[in-house]
């Protein structure tokens, strides 16, 4: 494998740390944190019953459970993730706490919240919501899209839309709780990397990304944060099945083409056409970064050129070091003098730069896959395939006739 230590010219466009389910790590003492059994309706706050005790520094909490939750396998800057057991069922599930006080940190649950409530279908390639629950003051409210009649779902909103707090500081600070399916397999990352180069794999994975990416683009949902950290693997079913995840950075695209960013917009035009709406937030991880991302006025075919860089890293299994983590991560560059650039920012400094495809002498790429790759990481957006484009010709590169 291919693993860089030189200079990375940081950036902080990146607005979040990632948390993950990276299987194991944390704390691996019971964190005996459940949500309500009593949670089951829709519109009512419910009051749990809660005792609190200290116990080696750590905060347990004994009530009613519907879920307990194990252990801490993730932890980011905005909330933590955890590995839990649903208690009727015997089920796994991931539970994701974000604490919702600060605007940036409501903004980024909301979004998370939005784009997985307004998939009216499952996709086997896309993490499932099972329940979202809101607490606060010792209270537990299931959330459902657009509850009008929640003074706490009005009030999250509010805070989001008016970039402030909305709630005053004597009163407690609300959590979102997302369940979610269970992922045991861990990130991209870290499949890849732990296992010998397998080409089945590969174009097993590459069929399975291109149809989460039709899937989402379809239902007007643009993830702006598609990386391996972000790719979860399940292996339930005995073989490896991707799960795209995390989308805290991700919009829903409703109303007209020219919609303002970031209000909640009724959503009168189920025909909007997501390569045609506009979106400048600067927002995503760097090495997988599309020109115009840096530039802040793009649209869906962003997701295009990051599942391209995706793709050619897990392919040729070109990685850097991460300069915070120092975890080895997937993902191709430029180098310039002693430096790695992510290649979205080196096509905005050079549009005129031809990208070394494959990258390595012996890659057994093929010619179809090479094409393919040069197409998504096209310089201009127009000239790449949007999504349903790249479904149809991924099938074909992979199963030609």
């Amino acid at each position: 494998m291919s693993t860089v230590c030189g200079n990375w010219r940081r950036h902080t466009r990146s607005l979040r740390a990632s948390y993950k389910l990276t299987g194991g790590r944390g704390d691996e003492s019971a964190v005996l944190r459940c949500l309500s059994e009593a949670n089951a309706g829709d519109d009512h706050e419910m009051e749990e019953n809660l005792d609190f005790f200290k116990q080696d520094d750590l905060e347990r909490k004994v009530m009613t459970p519907r879920y307990s939750l194990l252990r801490e396998i993730g932890r980011g800057t905005y909330g933590v993730v955890y590995e839990a057991v649903a208690r009727k069922s015997g089920a796994r599930v991931a539970v994701k706490k974000l604490r919702c006080d600060a605007p940036e940190n409501v903004e980024l649950a909301l979004q998370e919240f939005w784009a997985l409530t307004s998939l009216e279908k499952r996709h086997q390639n896309v993490v499932q919501l099972e329940e979202c629950v809101l607490q606060r003051n010792g209270m537990a409210q299931k959330m459902s899209h657009g509850n009008k009649r929640s003074k706490q779902y009005l009030r999250l909103v509010e805070t989001s839309l008016k970039g402030e707090r909305v709630l005053t500081p004597p009163e407690e600070p609300c959590y979102l709780w997302f369940v979610m399916e269970f992922c045991e397999g861990g990130d991209l990352n870290q499949f890849i990397l732990s296992r010998r180069p397998d080409s089945q794999t590969n174009n097993s994975f590459m069929l399975q990304l291109t149809s989460a990416v039709a899937f989402l683009h379809e239902n007007k949902v643009v993830h702006r944060d598609l990386k391996p950290d972000n790719i979860l693997i399940s292996e339930k079913s005995g073989t490896p099945v991707l799960k795209v995840a995390d989308f805290g950075l991700s919009k829903v695209c409703a109303g007209l083409g020219n919609a303002i960013e970031g209000k909640e917009v009724e959503d009168k035009n189920k025909n909007v056409n997501v390569n045609k709406f506009w979106l400048s937030s600067a927002c995503g991880s760097d090495f997988y970064m599309a020109p115009e991302v840096w530039e802040g006025h793009y649209t869906a075919k962003a997701d295009i050129f990051a599942l391209g860089i995706i793709i050619w890293a897990m392919v040729e299994r070109i990685t850097f070091i991460d300069a915070e983590s120092k975890r080895e991560l997937l993902g191709t560059y430029v180098r310039q003098g002693a430096d790695i650039v992510p290649v979205g920012e080196a096509l905005l400094e050079n549009p005129k730069m031809v990208l070394n495809i494959p990258q390595k002498r012996r890659s057994g790429m093929s010619d179809g896959v090479r094409k393919l790759l040069l197409d998504m990481l096209a310089v201009n957006p127009q000239d790449r395939p949007d999504a349903f484009e790249l479904q149809t010709r991924m099938d074909q590169v992979m199963c030609p006739s």
